[in-house]
Order: structure tokens, then sequence, then C-alpha cells
């Protein structure tokens, strides 16, 4: 794809943001130190762009929210950022922080502006330390990369985004092409820089083009809004108990070796499946945001009913190509800050054969990670809900099961290896698996009786059977039980958490 013409900045803000319902913030730019021939370059700039300075900031609407804005303008010497510049993005972001505003920065740049020097590079710590604070306000920070957007630009408030999406055939990264060339004597190799290539390593969460980009941040805050004070919610107690069964004689227990074999078929419903019949919105995000797309992950803002929430969803087909690894779990601790970050409960969905077993994950940190998610979960300050839809196979299952509630289908299990591998360590005997599954207490009914599952999704007879009914009831289980978490008091929320998790297996 050819890379598209550097937008002008009104252009963009006229797509994206509604009819009329631009302010401008920008007052004249702050005096800098300049010579006669940076002063000529900075007047015939003004004169070419129709603009005062590479950046216009302000207040809109999309959708009719209110929102602040810091666009970039090309025509401005490339967009570059000297101090005036950063000065009008500081102030701008400030701004947003103190009017309790979502921000979208739309950039488009060369990088920091060389005619200032050292002092405009170091400007890029300003702007980051205004951007944390922010963030750290818990408003949202949107952003998109557009054409083209690299150096110390995308290497600081471009690469900040609690999201980010790109313009299609943008050129982003660190190093321009023009520069590379310059400096090594080569052309840096096609095909690298680009959004296609970043969203494909999980470094952005999308590519679209302008026309769509306020249709997707105006779905984006509306599930970061908090829930109204007139929204029904049930009894602040939340209860533990096995949902009822259908109506009928009641289905004998299945066995341990049933319930594997029930979650191991190929028409299981999974994650997506899930969230394609019971969320009312899902908004998908991709990878760690550290250059792994993390394929056997689902990462994504979803809304059940009423409850808004980020999920995390361990994906049955995926897995089967690539099983869980270092990738997917800096993945998973990328979900749990955005969680904090937005103040929006957690959400997994647990589904796993297990995490990948080979060299790469090994040596990429397998352990560690796995151990690294269980302690930012463990004392995630927001709501946390797990649900056992199927298969929960060692580690890989283990690092997003801790929460202060945890739901489980009936057929869904939890062991420390697949009862194939216990049944060889315990009897040299693969063959023994069934034996090894009844006696470990591995079955969604074990797990409640112990303490372990706090609420038992039914299935009639099989999830595979009636995929649509059992998400439905899925969906409407995760949606009461956030609800009811969202009503407890913070810390009498986490004190139960740290009780929850203190009593395992103490009976």
């Amino acid at each position: 794809m050819n890379a598209p013409t550097a937008a002008r900045s009104a252009e963009l803000l006229t797509t994206v943001l509604d009819a009329e319902s631009f302010v401008s913030w920008d007052e004249p730019p702050v005096a800098v130190p300049m010579d006669a021939g940076y002063r000529a370059a900075l007047e015939a700039a003004r004169l070419r762009a129709g603009v005062d300075e590479a950046v216009v900031t302000g207040r809109g609407r999309i959708a009719g929210r209110p929102v602040a804005v810091v666009c970039s303008e090309f025509a401005f010497l490339a967009g570059s950022i000297g101090v005036a510049a950063s000065e009008r993005i500081v102030r701008a972001v400030e701004r947003a922080t103190d009017e309790r505003l979502p921000l979208l920065a739309a950039t488009t740049s060369g990088g920091t502006r060389m005619q200032e020097g050292a002092l405009a590079f170091l400007r890029m710590t300003s702007i980051t330390a205004a951007i944390g604070v922010h963030k750290a306000a818990g408003l949202p920070y949107l952003v998109y990369l557009r054409h083209p957007t690299t150096g110390g630009v995308f290497a600081s408030w471009g690469s900040l985004g609690h999201l980010t999406v790109a313009e299609p055939g943008a050129l982003i990264g660190f190093l321009g092409p023009k520069v590379h060339a310059a400096l090594y004597g080569t052309p840096f190799p096609d095909g690298v820089q680009t959004a296609a290539n970043l969203h494909a390593h999980g470094l952005v969460d999308a590519v679209l083009a302008p026309d769509q980009l306020a249709a997707v941040t105006a779905r984006v805050l509306a599930a970061l809004d908090p829930l109204p004070d007139t929204e029904p919610l049930p009894d602040t107690e939340p209860r533990r108990e096995s949902a009822p069964a259908a109506s009928g004689p009641v289905a004998p227990e299945p066995s341990a070796w049933d319930s594997i074999s029930a979650t191991r078929r190929s028409g299981r419903p999974g994650v997506r499946t899930l969230l394609r019949i019971a969320a009312a919105d899902v908004i998908p995000l991709a990878g760690s945001g550290e250059g792994e797309r993390g394929v056997g992950l689902v990462l994504a803002i979803v809304r059940f009913g009423a409850a808004s929430c980020v999920l995390l969803g361990q994906d049955r087909p995926a897995q089967d190509r690539c099983a869980l690894g270092p990738g997917e779990l800096r993945t998973a601790r990328r979900g749990m800050r955005l969680a904090t970050e937005f103040d929006l409960p957690l959400v997994t969905v647990i589904d796993t054969p297990g995490a990948a077993l080979s060299v790469a994950a090994e040596e990429g940190g397998l352990a560690g990670e796995i151990a690294r998610c269980l302690a930012d979960l463990v004392a995630l300050p927001v709501p946390t809900v797990s649900v056992l839809l199927g298969q929960g196979t060692g580690g890989a299952a283990l690092a997003l099961l801790p929460a202060d509630r945890v739901l489980a289908a009936r057929h869904a299990w939890l062991a420390p290896l697949p009862p194939e591998g216990a049944a060889a360590i315990l009897y040299r005997d693969p063959t023994r698996a069934a034996e090894v599954a009844a006696a470990q207490g591995v079955r969604a009914g074990d797990l409640y009786r112990a303490g372990a599952v706090d609420h038992v999704v039914p299935e009639h007879p099989d999830a595979a059977d009636e995929p649509v009914e059992f998400c439905r009831r899925v969906g409407a289980a995760v949606e009461s039980e956030v609800l009811a978490l969202r009503r407890l008091p913070a810390a009498d929320r986490l004190a139960r958490r740290a009780a929850r998790l203190r009593g395992l297996g103490l009976t």
C-alpha cells in the first residue's frame, strides 16, 4: 500500500470531531532564542501551514462526548516539536487533566526540531511527564499515529497511549528512512516501518482510516463510562451458589474423564464464540505493546450487558497452532495495567491445554512471566472475575485464575498437568489418565465443594450441543458478578480476596 499524503490538522479535526464542536486552547507560542534564518523559516511555515506552530490543541466532542485533542500539523516544519510546540502540548495535557477530559493525540511528525537542538530533544520528557500525570488520574489517553510519525515524537508521547491505532499505509518508526540512509549508507528494509507491520507485532491495536476514528473512539469512551447512579445493581453481598439445573430430572455429575473429554471436543465454544454471542460490544486490542502479538490470548474492552470490563481470554483455536508463551502472558499483564488505569473490572477466561514447551519459551522467561501474572492479578486493585470455560492445565491456567469471584462451566476442570502427564509421573503409564483425574479432584463440582469456585454454569448436557444458550448463561453470570463486585467497598473486596487465597485447601 502506498503511504498516504500527510493530512492537515484542520481536515482531521473536521473528520473526527462533531460539527462545530472544536474550541481552540492555543495561545501565542512562547518565545525561544533563534537566529534570523530560523525566524524566517518559522514565518514561512506559518504562511504555508496556516497555523502558528506544529501542533493544534483544544477541546471538542465525539458523538457528543467531550474530549481534549492534540493534533500535529505536518505542513509546519514537518510537524517537528520544539520548545514552543512542546509547551503547547504540555499545557493542553495539563488542562485536560484538570478538566477530567479524555485526551486524543493525533501525531504526524519527523521528530524533534533540529533548529533548537538539545533543548527541543529534552522537552520530550516534559510531555511524557504530563501524560503520566494524566494517566495516573485515571483519564484515557488515546493515540492516532498518522503518516509519518518518527523520531522523538514516536519515542515519547506517540507510544504512551492506553490504546493506539494507526493510519493505513502510514510510515511509523523511530529512525526515519532518510536518517537511516544518511547515517548508515543503506536504505531501511521495506515493510518494517509500516502501520500494518506494527499491528502484526502487537505495537498498535488497530489500523483505521480517519473516517473510522470517531466511531471507535466513541465506543471506547462509552465503555469507560461509570455506571449511572440509576443502574439497577444486585445485592451488595455476592452469593456463593451453584447455578440451578434445567427443569426436569437433575443430571448426575459427570465423571472427571467425561468432563475432560467434553472440553476437548472441537465444537466446544471458546472465548471468541462467547464474545460473539454474549457481549454487547467488543473492542479488540492487539498484543503486549512490546513487540509481541500474543496470538493465543484475546485482549479486549468488552461490555456484558451493563458491565464494562477489560477481558483476557485464552483462545482455544489459536493454541492449537501456538501454545501460550511469554508473549501471551506479557499481553495479559498489559490488560491488567489497562484495567487498573481505566478503573475497569478485569475478567479472565481460562481455556488452555497448557503453556508452551519450547526452547524459545524457556529463554523468553515463561516461568517468570507466569509468576509476574500471578503477582499482578492477586494485587490488582479493581474487581476481578475468572471464568474457567474449559480446559485448565498447568501454569498457563493458574496465571489467570486467582480472582474475587471464580465461575466454572459444568465440564470445566483444573489440573497441574494434563491427566496423561500426571499419570506418566505417578505410574509411568499415561493410559491411567482417567484414574488420576478422578483422584485429583479436577472437576468444576470438586472445585466448588473445595471453595475454589463460586458458581457453576450449567451445560445441557454439553456446551458443544447448545453453544448459544451456554454462552448467554456465561455472559449473564459474568455481568451479575461484575456488577455485584463494583458495589462492594474496595477495602472489603480486597480483604475478602486475600482471605480467600489464604484459605484455599484448608478445611
